[in-house]
């Protein structure tokens, strides 16, 4: 571990907590309905409806059981809103009753582009009468009252029609993804399940696909009420599986995964290689490790031969080996091993410590395979299980730059990032995990010529959108072409310090989606020629190792998988160098880290744009920015990082059986007042904060919004306005607080960047800065955490209504001026008392 000289300081302190009500509550209990001219008219159509679907179902199931094939015990019915109006779906769930919502889907009209939204029900047959009733207490209420405000209004009101649901009713792909009549693909079926009866659902499941002929595999993913399995089947075998089980919830494609090529090229010496083979140091006392998930890895590559034993090379099916056909996974160990500086350690004459250990995991065989008949979530669970299995002492970051071929997912969580969400959340007994992904690349040397465009048009690729990962997009530093052959023939399309031509964004991404990618690292660059042709070029490229060290010992590098790579290198240091920190700590610190170049403000700021739509902007293209190796690893003289790390329970039952917000905790900063006193008043402080932690998925399309939300819970940060005291902080945040004899202060609080009220608010880490006078500034000391709903609370039945959940604070102060040192002040602040 490098000494530095000045570390990061962890907060020891204990929070104070505060019984804690949101301010802002739940929002308005208005929804809006159409207008129905005719109430009545409209009840009974759809009582109607209801009866024709119950009718068609039960003769359904008794054609089915006089031919011994297997029949429901329900019905699935499908529910329409009209056009531009959302369903009130929580009310058609009765859960005692058996009958469950399974999904919501939105569907745009071309023409106007308003939404009609469409929610599928599971109906045991004999519970009719719970849907039934409503309707019938709605016409009562009409009739006899003459009520403005029936019972069940949002309810009946919100639905235009309803009808037995069918295959397309299930299906959340895009529809040209469905199979055919004709011709069988492997398929993700979503199972409805619960957690005291999974075993016995998916072995009835199971067993129905063996009466219809249906081929599965073994592998399965699991979430909250959700068991993910997979089955080889035409559309008319989905319609089948509809008609015998009563435990479908959603059909998906599955996904096949991109591999990559890379071309090799020979134009560094092998002694070059030998001379920094001499000088790479493994500190073998380590306790970190980077775990590279690819197509294995050559080990015998003399840079690697040192680093990376036969021990640690693994691979999830042992008929594959564990040496690496493809070149990519080599790449990968490359680059983390050596970040995105190999040439100049070729060149150089220091010693290279590598400070973490490095492993290899297979989890794809080789180029050109396609398997979308694997899970790939459970094949990643295995893959990590087989390298903690190897050495359970040693902490990890892995690395996946492997991406799904389909773009169908715009950022909705699937089977596979949802995996990657609870492997990360550590879900259980297991341990919390790092995870570093692969943005997904723009990878048609056609889009390269629609640059920056086709990169806003092209979505972040599965699983990359999982919450809790650390996803790494591309930018590039990388203009200037040394060949001189290739330098007269074509121009780099990206100036220096901007997007990457080959990164993906999540700019056309739903707003309740978290932005993506979180941060970008250097992914190279393209050339274009004269005549609109664009080509890959090895000086605008990382350099990393190949596969085939007998025919070239050096390989070019590129695209988001690159960039992941050195993300992956420095998050090792990081860890490396603060042992003690948790994973949600390393990934705040790479964030908090990030910085935007001027240049990727410049490109992506319209004319006329506020500076907040312009920060919202930059988040949804390439996240944070850059991560700064130094400021991730180290604080300074005049800029000084704070660490909490802690627990808080979010919620706690109150009476009644009702789950509420339980508590907010807050810090005093220890500032160094009387140090900023000596700075002239308008001397611009930035205070920097973030604010990480791990989401228990509940993935499944079922309207994310209630009850049926994907976090398990969230988490917010505020601190006091300069002018504020401690206890108008607290009646300003605290709803609790407001009807005690404190007056709550007309503050707002202070003026962040970025803004809780959308784009700081989205996923599970939250970062935002301020820059305030020098007068202010050393004010704003206290910082308050609170919890925001999820399903811990809202599915209370699930057993996690009162579970504590981790989270890691990152707060740093710094000032512009070189020779102030507010470090030493803080470190006397935090530093335990003696005697």
């Amino acid at each position: 571990m490098t000494k530095v000289d000045y570390p990061h300081l962890f907060i020891n302190e204990p929070p104070n907590s505060f019984a804690y009500i949101n301010p802002a509550g739940g929002g308005s209990d208005y929804f809006a309905t159409p207008d129905r001219v005719d109430k009545v008219a409209h009840a009974s159509k759809i009582q109607n409806q209801l009866r024709k679907v119950r009718e068609s179902a039960l003769n359904e199931s008794s054609e089915r059981t006089s031919v011994s094939l297997p029949a429901r015990a329900g019905t699935y019915t499908e529910f329409k809103s009209a056009l531009g109006f959302e369903l009130k779906f929580e009310s058609l769930e009765a859960r005692r009753s058996g009958v469950r919502l399974l999904s919501v889907r939105v569907e745009s009209d071309p023409d106007s582009g308003e939404e009609t939204q469409y929610c599928t029900v599971y109906i045991p047959f004999g519970k009719e009468h719970v849907l039934m009733n409503k309707v019938e207490k709605y016409i009562e209420d009409i009739r006899t009252k003459e009520h403005e405000n029936p019972k069940n209004k949002s309810l009946i009101e919100s639905i235009e029609s309803l009808r037995t649901a069918v295959v397309h009713s299930f299906w959340y792909d895009p529809t040209e993804h469905l199979p055919s009549k004709h011709s069988k693909t492997w398929c993700e079926v979503w199972l409805r399940v619960q957690s005291e009866d999974v075993v016995s659902i998916v072995s009835k499941f199971m067993d129905i696909c063996s009466i219809l002929n249906i081929e599965t595999q073994s592998s399965r993913v699991s979430f909250p009420e959700r068991e993910v399995v997979l089955i080889y089947a035409s559309i008319e075998d989905l319609d089948h599986i509809l008609r015998s089980s009563d435990h479908v919830a959603e059909f998906r494609k599955a996904k096949s995964v991109s591999d990559f090529f890379v071309n090799q090229s020979n134009y560094l010496q092998s002694k070059w290689v030998a001379g920094l083979s001499e000088r790479v140091k493994v500190n073998t006392q380590a306790s970190c490790c980077a775990c590279v998930l690819d197509t294995g890895v050559n080990n015998e590559h003399p840079l690697l031969a040192k680093i990376l034993a036969d021990e640690s090379c693994l691979t999830i099916d042992t008929d594959w080996t564990t040496a690496d056909f493809d070149g990519h996974g080599t790449l990968m160990c490359g680059t983390v091993a050596f970040g995105e500086n190999l040439g100049s350690m070729l060149q150089s004459s220091s010693e290279y410590e590598l400070p973490f250990h490095l492993e290899s995991c297979k989890l794809i065989p080789k180029s050109g395979y396609v398997s979308d008949k694997s899970l790939y979530g459970y094949s990643t669970s295995h893959a990590i299980s087989r390298a903690e299995l190897k050495d359970p002492s040693k902490n990890r970051v892995f690395c996946l730059s492997s991406t799904a071929l389909e773009d169908t997912d715009a950022g909705r969580p699937s089977s596979w990032s949802g995996a990657i969400d609870q492997l990360a959340a550590g879900v259980g007994t297991d341990p919390k995990r790092l995870i570093l992904l692969a943005a997904g690349n723009v990878g048609d040397p056609d889009d390269w010529c629609s640059y920056p465009e086709a990169n806003l048009a092209k979505s972040v690729q599965d699983p990359a959108q999982a919450w809790n990962a650390v996803t790494v997009g591309a930018f590039t530093f990388k203009d200037e072409i040394e060949n001189i052959s290739l330098k007269s023939q074509y121009t780099p399309v990206a100036r220096s310090g901007q997007l990457s031509p080959y990164s993906t964004t999540s700019r056309t991404w739903n707003r309740s989606w978290p932005n993506k990618p979180d941060i970008v690292c250097e992914g190279g660059n393209v050339g274009v020629d004269e005549f609109g042709f664009t080509s890959e070029i090895d000086d605008l490229s990382l350099l990393s190792l190949s596969h085939q060290p007998q025919e070239t010992l050096l390989a070019p590098h590129r695209m988001t998988s690159g960039a992941t790579g050195i993300a992956t290198e420095l998050a090792c240091r990081v860890m490396a160098q603060y042992p003690e920190a948790w994973p949600e700590t390393i990934r705040a610190l790479l964030i908090h880290s990030a910085k935007w170049t001027e240049e990727l403000k410049r490109q992506f700021t319209l004319d006329g744009e506020s500076a907040k739509k312009t920060r919202a902007n930059l988040l949804r293209i390439c996240g944070y920015g850059i991560p700064d190796p130094n400021r991730a690893i180290q604080s300074a003289s005049n800029n000084v990082t704070l660490i909490a790390q802690n627990e808080i329970q979010p919620f706690k039952f109150h009476k009644n059986s009702d789950v509420r917000a339980n508590q907010m905790q807050i810090y005093e900063l220890p500032w160094p007042k009387d140090t900023l006193a000596l700075l002239p008043d308008e001397t611009e402080v930035t205070v920097n904060v973030t604010l990480s932690y791990f989401i228990e998925p509940g993935p499944g399309e079922i309207g994310w919004r209630n009850k049926y939300r994907y976090r398990s819970y969230g988490l917010d940060f505020d601190t006091n306005a300069p002018t504020e005291k401690l206890e108008n902080f607290i009646a300003r945040t605290n709803k609790v607080y407001r009807d005690s004899n404190i007056t709550k202060q007309s503050s707002l609080g202070v003026n962040w960047s970025v803004g809780r009220q959308v784009s700081r608010s989205r996923g599970s880490i939250h970062r935002d800065w301020v820059t305030l006078p020098a007068s202010e500034a050393r004010e704003v000391n206290y910082i308050g955490v609170f919890p925001r709903s999820g399903w811990w609370k809202e599915r209370h039945y699930l057993g996690f209504a009162e579970a504590l959940a981790r989270y890691s604070l990152v707060i740093s102060l710094s000032v512009p001026t070189l020779d102030i040192d507010i470090y030493t002040p803080v470190t006397v602040k935090i530093s335990p008392k003696i005697g």
